[in-house]
C-alpha cells in the first residue's frame, strides 16, 4: 500500500475511532500567550489551562500545574467554541433525500399534523453524521439540533459535536419548544389564533385532566399527548422559540407571551429592529442570521444588514445563526458580517458563545473560565475573518482531529499524478484540467 493510502487510512481511522474511545484521562494542556477571549473580553498573552473535561484556569499569568503540556499559541486567538442554535445538525444528512431527514414529524394522516409538541429530536440525533466533522472545522463545538415543520415543530436537543454515541453527545434533551407563525400560506390571524387556542386548551387540560379521563368534559380539539408536552412551556421552564420575521407578527407574539407567561425567543426576526425597544423591555432574545439583509419575502420587506447591531444597541439579548445545517461551519463568517454592519466585536463573540448557552440553560458552555466545559478553539487569526481557521479544537478537553470527509477527499485528489499514472496518462501541469 502506498504511503499516501496509508496516511489517508490512518486519518480516516482517527476520524471514525476517536469519538468512541473512552473518556480521556485527566490530561492537562496549557495554551499560553494567545489573545484569549475571557468573559470580560479579549486579553493579550493570557493562559488557558485545561484539565480533563474542564477549564481549570483562564487568565493572564494563570499558574500552570507541573507536568502540564505547554502549548505556545502566541499570535493566535483562543475562544470558547461557537454554538449554532438554528440547524438540523445530526438530523439531516442529505437535504433532498427524505430518508435521511429526521427533523420532521407527522403526516397528513396524523390528527392535527401541524401540532407536534411531543416530538423530541434527541432520539434521532446521529452523532456519526458526516456533517458534524465539517461543522467542527468552522470552530462550532455545540449546537441546538432543531425540529422543523408545522405550527409546533417539536422539541430541540442541545448537543456537543463530539462523541460516538447519543449518551456522549446529547448534553440535554428537550431544551426548547419550536413553533412557526407566518409564511406558510395560512392567514396570520388564523395561525396565531390556533396557537392561542392550543395553549388555552393545554392550560385547561392540566387543570381538568382527571375529569376528561372520566369523560366529563367536552372532546378535545388537540391530542392529549401534545397538550401534556406543552406543560413546561406554560410553566416557563422551557422556552418557546417562535420562527417569525415580520414586525407586526413579533408584536402579536409578544402579546401572546405576556398573556400566557411564556419564555419567548424570537428566531429569524428580519424586521425585529423595528420593535427592538419592545423586545428589550420584555427581555426577549432574538436569533438573527446577519446574512438575511434583503427583502427576499414580503414578511422580510424591511430586512436590513444592521439588524443585529440595532437590536444589540437597544439591549435585546442577541444570538447569531447561519440558519443552516450544511453551512453551519460558516458561523464565524456570519458574525463577521454583523460586525461589518456595526455590531461590536465583543457583542458578536458573546452572541456565538455565552448568550446561547445562557438562553438555553447550559451554563457551563460558552465561557473560558474556571469550571467551564473545555470547549475551546485556537484560531490562526481573527475568527470572524474567512482567512482564519481553527488550529486546535477541544471539546470536553479532548483534542479533536481536524479531519472530515471533505479534507479526506481534498487530500485524495490534491495531486492528479496518483490517478493518471496507473492509466498511462500524462502527469504534472499538463494533466491538470483547464
Amino acid at each position: 500500500m502506498s504511503a499516501w493510502r496509508l496516511a489517508s487510512a490512518a486519518a480516516l481511522l482517527a476520524l471514525l475511532t476517536w469519538p468512541v474511545a473512552g473518556r480521556a484521562a485527566e490530561r492537562c494542556v496549557a495554551l499560553e500567550g494567545g489573545r484569549v477571549w475571557l468573559p470580560s473580553g479579549p486579553v493579550e498573552g493570557a493562559t488557558v489551562v485545561i484539565v480533563g473535561e474542564r477549564v481549570a484556569a483562564a487568565a493572564a499569568g494563570a499558574a500552570v500545574p507541573e507536568g502540564c503540556e505547554r502549548v505556545d499559541v502566541s499570535g493566535r486567538v483562543v475562544t470558547p467554541g461557537f454554538v449554532e442554535v438554528q440547524s438540523q445538525l445530526g438530523l439531516i444528512e442529505v437535504e433532498m433525500e427524505s430518508s435521511t431527514d429526521d427533523a420532521h414529524a407527522g403526516t397528513q394522516e396524523t390528527p392535527n399534523p401541524s401540532v407536534r409538541a411531543s416530538f423530541s429530536v434527541a432520539d434521532a440525533y446521529n452523532p456519526r453524521s458526516t456533517v458534524i466533522p465539517v461543522t467542527r472545522l468552522g470552530g462550532v463545538t455545540s449546537a441546538l439540533s432543531v425540529p422543523d415543520g408545522g405550527l409546533i415543530a417539536g422539541r430541540s436537543a442541545f448537543v456537543d459535536l463530539a462523541g460516538g454515541s447519543q449518551a456522549e453527545a446529547v448534553v440535554r434533551r428537550d431544551v426548547a419548544m419550536h413553533a412557526s407563525v407566518g409564511g406558510g400560506g395560512d392567514s396570520r390571524a388564523w395561525t396565531l389564533g390556533r396557537l392561542r387556542a392550543l395553549l388555552t386548551e393545554a392550560r385547561d387540560f392540566q387543570t381538568h385532566e382527571a375529569a376528561w379521563r372520566q369523560n366529563r368534559t367536552p372532546p378535545l380539539a388537540f391530542p392529549p399527548a401534545e397538550l401534556v408536552a406543552l406543560r413546561p412551556v406554560l410553566a416557563g421552564t422551557m422556552p418557546l422559540v417562535l420562527d417569525v420575521d415580520r414586525a407586526s407578527d413579533i408584536e402579536a407574539a409578544l402579546r401572546l407571551a405576556s398573556d400566557f407567561g411564556l419564555r419567548l425567543v424570537v428566531s429569524g426576526g428580519a424586521e425585529a429592529w423595528m420593535v427592538a425597544d419592545a423586545l428589550a423591555r420584555a427581555k426577549v432574545p432574538v436569533i438573527v442570521d446577519a446574512m438575511l439583509n434583503a427583502p427576499e419575502r414580503f414578511d422580510r420587506i424591511r430586512a436590513r444588514a444592521d439588524n443585529a447591531s440595532l437590536l444589540w444597541a437597544a439591549g435585546v439579548p442577541l444570538l447569531l445563526t447561519t440558519a443552516s445545517t450544511h453551512n453551519a461551519r460558516t458561523l464565524g463568517q456570519v458574525a463577521g458580517n454583523a460586525v461589518r454592519a456595526g455590531l461590536p466585536v465583543e457583542a458578536a463573540m458573546r452572541a456565538l458563545t455565552e448568550t446561547p448557552a445562557r438562553v438555553f440553560g447550559i451554563a457551563d458552555r460558552g465561557r473560558l473560565a474556571a469550571g467551564a466545559r473545555a470547549n475551546v478553539v485556537v484560531w490562526s487569526g481573527d475568527p470572524f475573518e474567512v482567512s482564519s481557521a481553527p488550529e486546535r479544537i477541544f471539546i470536553g478537553g479532548r483534542d479533536i482531529p481536524r479531519v472530515s470527509r471533505q479534507t479526506l477527499l481534498r487530500d485524495r485528489y490534491r495531486r492528479l499524478e496518483r490517478l493518471h499514472a496507473p492509466l498511462g496518462l500524462p502527469t504534472g501541469a499538463a494533466a491538470s484540467p483547464r
